[in-house]
């Protein structure tokens, strides 16, 4: 980031891994963040990085830290929050605390398991997070019922998750019996809350056990429940690239 271009204050703070710009604007809308000695209120507030004065909580930032991404393959029963006021485990207490601060990108269930993208790039966790962008994400489902055809076609077509709301239509095949139930392989391009469990639940099916595989370019793998690893540098510009078509793609479909 040149120290001459002007910048949004929730991209700035992003920039020097205080958190993702959502979690940004909300330290901001709390009044604790400050420019030149001044609380301000406004997310979207300019500054000029290296001229303007940028202090949390009272204290000067710390300059940009090392940019670090990795993949955690996160088991059930772990929080994907920083903290967690009731005592439960967390994502964070899974990987190194010598990496600084790092913050999971999206969310899983308590009960879900899978890919988990944590890092300290704003920039790429709001890409990655925000709804315009589409990024597929890919999951497989354990359900105790047969799955027929039809429940296949009707999660295809997209299934009423209450309130009026509907989901987007997704790809769905089915995998085969497995651990005494049956596979179901979803891909869908939308993240609302608890959304698979949801859509499952509309079409009648009882969910067992859900792993996230894949998020955009990348796949769980191999990859060990409760380890963890650091993207390669391909990986990194294949992820960086998936968004960046996304953002072109919903740039252009606004014309």
């Amino acid at each position: 980031m040149k120290t001459t271009e002007a910048c949004r204050l929730n991209k700035f703070l992003a920039s020097r891994g205080v958190a993702s710009r959502r979690k940004c604007d909300e330290l901001v809308k709390a009044g604790r963040v400050s420019i030149n000695g001044s609380t301000v209120l406004l997310p979207g507030t300019t500054i000029i990085p290296g001229k303007d004065s940028v202090q949390l909580d009272g204290a000067p930032l710390a300059e940009p830290p090392v940019t670090r991404y990795l993949i955690l393959h996160k088991p059930a029963g772990y929080i994907v929050s920083a903290a967690d006021a009731r005592g439960r485990p967390t994502v964070l207490e899974l990987v190194p605390a010598a990496f600084g601060r790092l913050f999971p990108v999206g969310r899983l269930d308590l009960d879900t398991e899978g890919l988990l993208i944590i890092t300290n790039d704003g920039d790429l966790a709001h890409g990655l997070m925000h709804p315009s962008r589409g990024v597929e994400k890919r999951y497989e489902v354990l359900v105790a019922e047969v799955i027929s055809e039809g429940v296949l076609e009707a999660l295809r077509r997209g299934v009423d998750l209450g309130e009026g709301r509907k989901s987007s239509p997704a790809a769905a095949s089915y995998a085969g019996p497995a651990g005494g139930g049956h596979l179901l392989r979803i891909a869908l391009r939308e993240g609302r809350k608890r959304q698979v469990r949801r859509m499952c639940k509309a079409v009648g099916l009882t969910v067992r056990r859900l792993v996230r595989t894949g998020v955009g370019p990348l796949e769980l793998g191999s990859l060990k429940v409760g380890s963890w690893r650091e993207l390669s540098a391909d990986e990194v510009r294949s992820l960086k690239n998936e968004v960046a078509a996304e953002r072109t793609s919903e740039a252009e479909s606004s014309r």
